[in-house]
Parts: C-alpha cells; sequence; structure tokens
C-alpha cells in the first residue's frame, strides 16, 4: 500500500498493482471525533493486502500526536463495486468501527439521505464536517464526497483519468450536471476520483490488467476536468459505445466491441512484455 499524507489529517492510499491491476485509491480523512476510510480495496487477504494493519498504524500515529479517548473509525464507500469493498471483512470486529454496507438502503440510512440523490447531506467527523450527495449512474449507490478542510471533492469512479463505464446514462448525466453546479459553488481544490487508467499522452489509456504505469497523469483533477466529463457526457448519451477523450474514456452501455479490443489489447502487451 502506498500512502500518502496529504496534510497531517488527510490521507491518500493506493493499493498495490502487484496485488491488484485496479490499483483504487481510497481516503482516510480524520476529524476531532472520529475518521472515515472511504473504500476498502480489491482484495480481501490482509497477507495480500494489510489495510487493516496500515489503517490502524496511521489511527494510532494520529492518537500519538492528537490524544482523546473513544476515537471511533467509520468504513464508506464511493460506491460498492467489488474492488471498492474487498476489504470489509478485516474491520469486522473492530472496536469503536462503523461498516457501512454498500447497498443503496444502507447508505442512504447511515448518511440520513431522505431525498435521493438530489439531497446534499452531512457528516460530522468532529470539527470537520462532510459533505455527502447521490451520483448514481457508474453504481445505483455512488456517493461524492467533499471536504472543505482539504479542499478535496471526492468522486469515486464517476470522474477520474480512466475509463468511465456507465450503467445508467440517464442517470449519470443528471449526477454530472448536480456534480458541475455542487463543484461551481465551492472553493475546490481538487477533484479526486479511485483510479488512474489513463497515459500522459491524450486520448491513450493502458490496457485492461496492467500492472506497470510508468507514464501516468496525475490522480488530481479540476473543476474545468470535471466540467468536461459532463459536457461529453451529454454529448454522447444518445450513442453507445466507447467514446475516447484526452483525459478520460465514456463507455455508454456494453460496449461489447471496445470490450473485446481492450482484452486483446491486454493479451498483446501481456505477450510482448514476456518476450
Amino acid at each position: 500500500i502506498q500512502v500518502h499524507g496529504y496534510d497531517p489529517h488527510t490521507f491518500v492510499l493506493r493499493q498495490s498493482k502487484t496485488t491488484s491491476y485496479e490499483a483504487p485509491f481510497l481516503y482516510l480523512i480524520f476529524g476531532n471525533r472520529r475518521a472515515i476510510l472511504l473504500d476498502t480495496g480489491a482484495s480481501k487477504e490482509a497477507a495480500v493486502f494489510p489495510l487493516r494493519e496500515n489503517v490502524d498504524a496511521l489511527v494510532a500515529s494520529w492518537l500519538e500526536r492528537n490524544p482523546r479517548a473513544d476515537y471511533e473509525l467509520i468504513v464508506a464507500h464511493t460506491h460498492g463495486h467489488g474492488d471498492h469493498v474487498a476489504g470489509d471483512g478485516q474491520f469486522a470486529g473492530r472496536p469503536g468501527t462503523t461498516v457501512v454496507a454498500r447497498e443503496l438502503a444502507a447508505v442512504q440510512e447511515f448518511f440520513g439521505f431522505t431525498s435521493w440523490p438530489d439531497q446534499v447531506v452531512r457528516l460530522d467527523l468532529g470539527g470537520r464536517v462532510l459533505e455527502v450527495t447521490g451520483i448514481p449512474g457508474h453504481h445505483a449507490a455512488s456517493i461524492a464526497v467533499y471536504d472543505p478542510w482539504s479542499g478535496f471533492l471526492l468522486t469515486g469512479d464517476t470522474v477520474y483519468p480512466g475509463r468511465l463505464y456507465v450503467f445508467d446514462f440517464p442517470a449519470f448525466v443528471a449526477s454530472l450536471e448536480r456534480l458541475a453546479d455542487f463543484a461551481a459553488a465551492r472553493p475546490i481544490t481538487y477533484v479526486m476520483g479511485c483510479h488512474i487508467e489513463m497515459s500522459a499522452a491524450p486520448g491513450r489509456d493502458y490496457p485492461i490488467g496492467t500492472k506497470y504505469q510508468p507514464d501516468e497523469p496525475p490522480l488530481q483533477m479540476s473543476v474545468a476536468q470535471l466540467v468536461a466529463v459532463r459536457d461529453a457526457a451529454m454529448s454522447v448519451a444518445a450513442r453507445p459505445g466507447a467514446h475516447t477523450f484526452d483525459d478520460f474514456i465514456i463507455f455508454n452501455g456494453p460496449c461489447r466491441a471496445a470490450v473485446i479490443r481492450q482484452l486483446a489489447r491486454a493479451t498483446w502487451r501481456s505477450m510482448t512484455r514476456r518476450e
């Protein structure tokens, strides 16, 4: 696990590509009373992906610098796909810990949504209040999380430098419209997703399954890039298939031909690397 301390109270974790080509990014955010871990990665086994061990060490280190009793941990998710929830079991039985289930009803109940997905709800970590809103389209229970402390707008798999797979396109476009309006009304430092799949070359992604990406673009994106995703989605809403743009690729629907091409690219890359 690669751990980046953005500031003393905000950590960005990335699962190693040696354990999963998905290499998802996770976020650990500390408040005065409790912390939240957003996503638990793509591997279940602690021996392969020691997430609990790393999170416990980060919490212990934070508490050494900021002593207090009865400190809680929330384990929640940007959305419920397997590469974002696989490590949940590592937190089973952890004292003072709430693990939010992946299902939409559980997400709505925990965060207090009464008007999904339009509503903006608040989660108080103690002196650090996150704003949470629904952004379905990639997944029925996808959420965006805004942290005023860091200025991060966390967008899960809805906006990131990679392949944006859309399973409900009308919901996806509506979510992006709301998200762009949401971002325009707040001081956003970075738009932060959960993967990097593009290369630094405009419009060029790494094949599915790639475990070595030496020429990645930054994870962090701008509000202008978020707006570009919204505009691009609106432009291809009536056209199923894979649509390539400089910083991302939108998959509108099953896109079987595009997936076959991706798998062929991955196979070819694997064969040539062995040679």
